[in-house]
């Protein structure tokens, strides 16, 4: 198993939509940045990735490249889990924090929940969404911005386990032909392929 944290931080402006877990959320400002700026998703795309020892969000979608400029975080998302996924990682679960002193979230929580799951493709049991305020302190507190934290626990996908297992599967699944299930155990101490 392995473990990694994420946190990120983005202004609040006049003129932006503010989008946060890929839901639109109601509100006279949104969050400054080269892509849509959804402070949570970045915050776990960081986990993820360094949990993965693959280094951040940063180094995969510079803000320097312009095919990243505007695009949605859920997109970003969603290539974070292919990269996991492409080195055999596979999620165990996610809990996260936004921190902002307004709008309240509450009534977003469970839509930002299902749009990360979708993403990664994993049960809306594996991710949980929390907000927080700071009663008035700091940068979040004064409104000038909103910060995000993230922590993941990611397993290490075992493909000869799996692939094994998947065998069996298909042998019991087809017992009156299982001499004819390709690579099955079975198949394999009787001669077939």
């Amino acid at each position: 198993m392995r473990v990694g944290t994420g946190y990120d931080v983005h202004r609040l402006v006049e003129g932006r939509l503010l989008i946060i877990g890929g839901v639109k959320i109601p509100y006279h400002k949104g969050l400054l940045g080269h892509s849509d700026a959804d402070v949570l998703l970045h915050a776990i795309c960081d986990a993820l990735l360094g949990a993965a020892a693959q280094g951040d969000i940063g180094l995969h979608f510079p803000d320097s490249d312009e095919r990243y400029k505007d695009i949605s975080s859920l997109v970003l998302l969603s290539k974070v889990g292919e990269i996991l996924h492409r080195r055999d990682y596979r999620i165990g679960n996610i809990d996260s924090t936004v921190v902002a002193q307004e709008p309240r979230l509450s009534p977003y929580m469970h839509q930002m929940r299902e749009n990360i799951a979708q993403a990664l493709n994993i049960t809306l049991e594996q991710v949980n969404v929390k907000a927080t305020t700071t009663e008035g302190l700091g940068f979040e507190g004064s409104g000038e911005g909103i910060s995000a934290q993230a922590i993941v626990l990611l397993e290490r996908i075992d493909r000869a386990k799996e692939e094994w297992a998947g065998w069996e599967l298909a042998t019991i699944s087809d017992k009156n032909n299982e001499l004819r299930v390709p690579g099955s155990p079975a198949a394999r101490k009787s001669g077939g392929e």
